[in-house]
């Protein structure tokens, strides 16, 4: 919210002269709009060619119209949930801002830009279920004739989903900036699009949230009731929970994670145009219009993957979708060159270090989808030794996971580090000969144009996100319609990949968030300075700054600052706890429900009735969304205690802001001679430093660690150690139970928790002084 007054004090052109906007640069943003809308018609022209497809029996045309009915029901009570939370929000924000002198003229404008950023994810994550849910019974039906119809009957239902994400975020905030008066105001227009990111950030969370609940309570109700105690397959029609599973798979990835893209790319869309209106004197107009031309790229160069994606039945489907990626990645590498070229291309810059930076982000992109890909394919030592694990039963297969779990943070890690590194010296070099700015600010503008290059291929792997959720809907339809076991083989494969792709979308939803972490990070500290300043200089000659002074040494040995880490730490793991336990209680009711339905129905056993599969489905609806209200609210609630708390229970904890024999520190701002209290700013810049780093590690964690559980048991299903049905299989089931909310719950909402945090204490900084 205040990101307009941290730039300013990020950047200082003191030498700079600021000229009146070229006309003639207004093409880039037209080129970009464009670039969105002609995104929007191939995803229709995808969904078209999807549902246009062969639909298969009736028996599985059934089936598909359950699970429709179950997603389409999901989402509706969700997004009232996520709406009326919104509504008062966005009250709240607007009074919050008219209130405050510093703020009221951007009021309005703050409120509907939240407006417009929640509706637009809401609408990204709909549209694209709702052609998942319908492309689910066209992949199975493709699979019954051939692997490579089905696989490109997946991956453009995907594709819808990737390219409506990028494109409503692109047009999104170029609207807003257009219709804010950007192209006369370039400067000051990109400050008042925050509250876009904002609105994004709220209705990720809830669907990410939501959504892990209900797909992981159903799966595990579904799987210990199904495959443990009645001993049936997975996806039987006779199982209750099969159609809420298969219904969660939807609502959790497709949905949620669409959400969270949403969000990753709205929110470095404006971080990035706000930096560029910081560096209007060297790039003008082109710097602020630059990161919408990077994903107007990224959209073309995903549309050519997606279509060059092919395959026979003998290959592995994840090969033919690691090409796609390829043809992605060199595309946008292209298209970047060019944009950075003829775009940040100003006095005494040197484009080539910058091009430098978004070539690190690509790389770090392709090295976290490699790295996932190691830990949760079965052709590699990590799931193979899980799989193994299982021979000796459940508790060594739990072991053994955790175990590859904890080992996975490790590769990332390193990646991470050497990205934060070198873009920030890149940023440093490309920028070198130019005045008036810091080493500093020159080199969070290289990590930010890393992040931008790592989105630079967001549409393809959000489309190999939701291929995921497609073939495994897929498989389920033609086990639950008693398909030939050779279709089932083909759906298998595809399943195989899918769960491999989601893994990768979620590390790589990770690491563009662990790059933009520490540019988070330093606007939170860069808006304490700010207010400070304004404080000092508001009591005249009362007031004391001292010379050069900034509020960039957090100081662990102060007892504030270290209980704030401490609580930082302890929040991702109290709140992956609730999301799992939340798991748990949803799931005990699912087990409950099919219980007393094979109980009442002996018929269901013996297949001579159906269970009633909208019980289940309601059930599961209900409780989700009741279970996830109170981790999104430990999420809000414990920055803004930290730093209320402190600010106001400070006075023996300070460690260097009291000066000695009753003298002043001089090395402190102060106001009549009394420091200015920060122990409360500086308690949550503690709790967001190591929240932040906590929350990317138990994430790679959680994500890393499922996906190998998964896929463990997928590899003995293929007729290894005994295939189905075996004791290792089994050993294999019990862990992948423990794996699902870790990979599709806790963890993926922890990739969202760790933007909120960010987005939280930057916006609320003022009540810490």
């Amino acid at each position: 919210m205040h990101l307009g007054v941290l730039a300013a004090s990020l950047f200082s052109f003191q030498t700079l002269p600021t000229t009146a906007p070229n006309p003639s640069d207004a093409i880039w943003l037209w080129i970009a709009m464009g670039v969105g809308v002609l995104a929007l018609i191939a995803a229709f022209v995808l969904a078209k060619i999807v549902l246009s497809a062969d639909t298969g029996t009736a028996e599985m045309q059934a089936i598909s119209n359950a699970i429709r009915e179950g997603a389409e029901a999901f989402l509706a009570r969700q997004y009232k949930t996520i709406g009326a939370i919104a509504v008062v929000l966005a009250i709240v924000v607007f009074l919050g801002y008219y209130m405050s002198p510093r703020t009221q003229d951007v009021a309005l404008k703050t409120v509907v830009a939240f407006l417009v950023g929640a509706i637009c994810s809401g609408l990204a994550g709909f549209t694209g279920m709702y052609v998942s849910i319908r492309a689910n019974i066209r992949t199975a039906s493709a699979a019954r004739s051939s692997l490579n119809g089905a696989l490109q009957a997946a991956l453009r239902g995907g594709a819808v989903t990737g390219l409506v994400v990028v494109a409503l975020s692109l047009l999104g905030v170029g609207a807003l900036f257009f219709f804010f008066g950007g192209l006369q105001h370039p400067q000051q227009v990109p400050y008042q699009l925050v509250g876009f990111g904002f609105g994004a950030s709220l209705v990720a969370l809830f669907a990410q949230l939501g959504g892990g609940i209900y797909t992981k309570a159903a799966d595990v109700g579904a799987d210990l009731v199904g495959k443990v105690e009645a001993g049936i397959p997975e996806d039987d029609p006779r199982n209750p929970a099969v159609i809420a599973d298969l219904v969660g798979d939807n609502v959790g990835d497709c949905a949620g994670r669409g959400a969270d893209i949403f969000e990753s790319t709205a929110a470095e869309n404006v971080g990035a145009m706000i930096l560029g209106a910081a560096l209007y004197p060297v790039f003008g107009i082109k710097g602020i219009l630059f990161p919408l031309i990077v994903h107007a790229i990224n959209l073309i160069s995903s549309i050519i993957g997606v279509a060059v994606v092919k395959t026979n039945d003998t290959e592995d489907p994840m090969s033919a979708l690691n090409r796609g990626f390829y043809v992605t990645s060199a595309l946008a590498l292209c298209g970047f060159a060019f944009a950075v070229y003829h775009m940040l291309n100003g006095v005494n810059v040197q484009p080539g270090w910058l091009l430098g930076c978004g070539i690190i982000g690509m790389v770090t992109a392709f090295l976290f989808v490699w790295i996932t890909q190691y830990y949760t394919e079965s052709k590699y030592r990590p799931v193979q030794s899980i799989a193994e694990a299982s021979l000796t039963g459940p508790a060594t297969n739990i072991i053994s996971g955790i175990a590859v779990g904890m080992e996975t943070p490790a590769m990332p890690v390193i990646v991470i580090s050497a990205a934060l590194l070198l873009s920030y010296y890149f940023g440093v070099r490309g920028l070198g000969d130019v005045a008036g700015i810091s080493n500093y600010a020159k080199g969070i503008y290289g990590t930010a144009i890393a992040t931008m290059g790592m989105l630079s291929c967001a549409a393809y792997i959000l489309a190999m996100d939701t291929f995921g959720p497609i073939t495994d809907n897929a498989g389920g339809i033609i086990e639950m319609s008693n398909q030939p076991d050779s279709v089932r083989d083909k759906t298998d494969k595809l399943d195989s990949a899918g769960n491999t792709t989601k893994a990768l979308t979620k590390g790589y939803a990770i690491g563009s968030a662990s790059l933009a972490a520490f540019l988070l990070f330093s606007a939170y500290l860069e808006e304490i300075k700010t207010i400070v300043t304004a404080k000092v200089a508001a009591a005249g000659a009362a007031g004391y700054m001292p010379p050069g002074w900034s509020f960039t040494n957090i100081n662990l040995a102060e007892i504030p600052v270290f209980v704030g880490a401490l609580l930082g730490a302890m929040l991702t793991y109290l709140f992956s706890s609730l999301a799992i336990k939340a798991v748990g209680r949803t799931a005990q009711m699912v087990v409950k429900d099919v219980r007393d339905q094979f109980r009442e129905n002996p018929g269901i056993m013996l297949g001579t009735s159906k269970p009633d599969y909208k019980r289940c489905v309601s059930i599961v609806t209900g409780a989700a969304l009741k279970e996830m209200v109170l981790p999104g609210c430990l999420a809000v609630g414990l920055p803004v205690a930290v730093g209320l708390i402190f600010r106001h229970f400070s006075a023996s904890y300070g460690s260097g802001s009291e000066g000695l024999n009753g003298l002043p520190n001089m090395m402190v701002p102060s106001i009549n001679g009394v420091p200015v209290n920060l122990a409360g700013a500086s308690a949550v810049a503690g709790l967001l430093m190591v929240g932040t780093i906590s929350g990317i590690l138990l994430a790679m964690l959680m994500n890393n660690g499922g996906g190998a559980w998964d896929n463990a048991k997928k590899w003995i299903e293929t007729g290894q150690y005994g295939g189905k049905k075996s004791d290792a299989h089994k050993a294999a089931v019990v862990g992948d139970t423990v794996g699902d909310p870790f990979k599709d719950t806790a963890g993926p909402s922890l990739h969202v928790l760790i933007k909120l945090l960010a987005t939280i204490t930057l916006v609320l900084a003022p009540l810490f002084l």
